[in-house]
């Protein structure tokens, strides 16, 4: 993604080679701010508090938490310790368990004194394994895109809910790739952005980036898609995910299920880009199974936003004494979803659809 003529990942190395960078999404989309993470506590802190989001980007920053932790304590206690932290920080997102594990796969065989360096390069490979995976998912979404225009002959509307795009990943994004290769390939693409609730990652970042790269969309309130759908406003929807099961089930931002519902009911496509990391091969029933986070209240009762001066506040939009409660992510089950896109291409959401593309996990 260019940002003012210059090009970004959303994390990078400073220049010593050893602090982490990353965009603080916190203040966006008002303010582009950038924090070095130096420490194990900075990364658990960055994913915790939502510096990062994103399954994709959250595992990356795991993985160079780990990093981070092998300069303070390279011992297996350190280890052991750092994947600890860091597994805690989200509950949800499974990319987050993958890259722990990916590092840990890596750094437990090598002596104390080899686990610095060798922590850097998985960490730098995993975030270059998560661009060109999100990518390739890219161009097999727009070829669906492409599709659509094909048959309609005009501009076509995609909804998507959340923020998947490249804010949500190292590169490109999951649920947007598809879009920003079907814009840049000149398809004319215009997207409904969900705003959100309560975080409203969709009004702040999707908005964002989808504006940083001149792709045409319009914020809408979160209940609007169904009404859009019954009016054909919507020729399909793509969304992200957190954790998908090995079934098909997927475990996306709340309100997802909802959007999935009225697309069937609208005979609206409805597909998920995800990198297989992103795959929960454990996992079957996803309603029944995946935990759902359940963050602050205060997330739910205030609300960041800008003044007309230009001054940047929080507020609260709730009663006093008013109990709220903030549940992260819910399950679309599968039979709502049209397709999977994944790295290797289009599938079913269902076990043999995803073992036909991932036949080494049968």
């Amino acid at each position: 993604m260019k940002i003012n003529g210059t090009s970004y990942r959303t994390i990078w190395l400073g220049a010593d080679g050893r602090v982490v960078e990353i965009i603080d999404q916190t203040r966006l989309p008002h303010e582009f701010v950038t924090v070095g993470l130096t420490s194990l506590d900075d990364a658990a802190k960055a994913i915790k508090d939502m510096w990062v989001r994103g399954a994709p980007l959250i595992g990356a920053t795991a993985a160079y938490g780990m990093a981070l932790a092998c300069l303070e304590d390279a011992s297996d206690k350190g280890l052991a310790r750092a994947y600890e932290v860091l597994h805690v920080t989200r509950p949800t997102a499974i990319n987050l368990k993958w890259a722990l594990d990916e590092m840990m796969a890596v750094l437990a065989p090598l002596a104390v004194k080899d686990r610095v360096d060798a922590a850097y390069g998985r960490a730098a490979e995993i975030c270059d394994e998560d661009s060109e995976q999100n990518a390739r998912l890219g161009a097999f979404g727009a070829k669906i895109i492409a599709e659509h225009h094909k048959a309609k002959g005009r501009t076509i509307n995609i909804l998507t809910h959340c923020n998947a795009g490249w804010l949500a990943t190292v590169d490109w994004g999951t649920a947007l790739a598809p879009i920003y290769k079907a814009f840049d390939a000149g398809i004319p693409v215009h997207v409904w952005v969900d705003e959100t609730r309560p975080r409203n990652q969709g009004a702040s970042l999707t908005a964002r980036e989808l504006n940083w790269h001149g792709v045409p969309h319009t914020v809408i309130a979160d209940n609007t898609g169904g009404h859009l759908m019954q009016h054909g406003m919507v020729d399909l929807c793509i969304v992200g995910t957190d954790r998908t099961t090995r079934n098909g089930d997927v475990c996306n931002k709340i309100g997802t299920y909802l959007k999935a519902l009225a697309a069937k009911d609208n005979n609206v496509p409805f597909y998920v880009g995800l990198p297989s990391p992103t795959i929960d091969w454990t996992v079957a029933d996803g309603v029944k199974e995946i935990p759902i986070e359940t963050r602050s209240a205060r997330e739910q009762t205030h609300i960041f936003g800008k003044t007309e001066d230009g001054a940047v506040c929080e507020v609260q939009v709730t009663p006093d004494g008013s109990a709220a409660v903030n549940y992260g992510f819910d399950v679309t089950p599968a039979r709502l979803v049209t397709g999977l896109i994944t790295e290797r291409g289009v599938c079913e959401a269902s076990p043999e659809g995803l073992r036909g593309l991932f036949p080494e996990r049968a």
